[in-house]
């Protein structure tokens, strides 16, 4: 049985096999969980998905693995700010609507 892609035409693509592992394992992770895909597939697997990706030169190592960290965890912080922003401005809207209808009886 043969693998396609082939592992020559991956391994074009990262420096090692531990890699070429490492990536596919992340990034079929990241299609489980409901990434968009960046290409159409004709593997129905995640994992050969991503290898498919990889091939294509879709996704790749980032060559500044600290700095794609922070950027997540910058991200991730601004999201759970303005999750909070929204949630204080809902439960001021509901008080307001409290001291309303107190005032109203």
């Amino acid at each position: 049985m043969m693998l396609k892609p082939s592992i020559d035409k991956l391994l074009d693509k990262v420096p090692s096999k531990y890699s070429l592992v490492i990536l596919q394992a992340k990034r079929a992770h990241e299609l489980e969980a409901g990434a968009k895909a960046t290409k159409e597939f004709k593997s129905e697997k995640s994992t050969l998905r991503a290898l498919e990706e990889i091939e294509a030169g879709y996704v790749t190592i980032h060559p500044d693995p600290v700095a794609k960290r922070e950027s997540v965890r910058r991200k991730a912080e601004v999201e759970r700010l303005a999750k909070e922003e929204e949630e204080r401005k809902i439960k001021e809207q509901i008080a307001k609507e409290e001291q309303e209808e107190g005032q109203k009886v």
